[in-house]
């Protein structure tokens, strides 16, 4: 990579919401910023970023601004994970799943998330067996104890 890719890739990053969902079809935001430094990928693959997010990185690459791609999911206000505590079985599933570490927890305890670093991916909750991870707004989570 020469040093103007190089910071073209990160311009790109920092304008990318850093879930690392994976809903854009790579293993993380900064792969699909090299992605599109390199021609490989288009501006319209991020649900978190929105029309806004597509808007931005269109006009970073002076390309045409396009809506983002809606069969990748869907564009949702910021959210956190958020361990309903009476049902965690402590099965690590979630702490495997999560891709920026943001759960901690021994097997067989409970899990807790910690705010500041969940990104709202949506990840944990698909791994959990016993459905006991909710999406909340982040001022919600922000000292709550989850209960049913």
């Amino acid at each position: 990579m020469t040093p103007d890719s190089v910071d073209l890739v990160e311009r790109l990053d920092r304008l990318l919401p850093q879930t690392q969902c994976g809903q854009c079809g790579y293993a993380g935001c900064r792969p699909y910023a090299e992605a599109m430094a390199a021609g490989e990928a288009g501006v319209a693959h991020c649900p978190p970023g929105g029309d806004a997010g597509a808007r931005a990185l269109a006009k970073l690459l002076g390309v045409p601004p396009i809506p983002f791609d809606r069969s990748r999911g869907e564009h949702k206000p910021a959210q956190v994970a958020l361990v309903v505590e009476a049902d965690c079985i402590g099965c690590t599933k979630c702490i495997q799943a999560c891709p920026v570490d943001a759960i901690i927890g021994g097997s067989k305890h409970m899990h807790v998330v910690i705010e500041p670093l969940c990104t709202g991916c949506e990840l944990c909750v698909p791994a959990c067996p016993v459905d006991c991870i909710v999406l909340v707004p982040p001022a919600a989570a922000a000292g709550s104890t989850a209960t049913r």
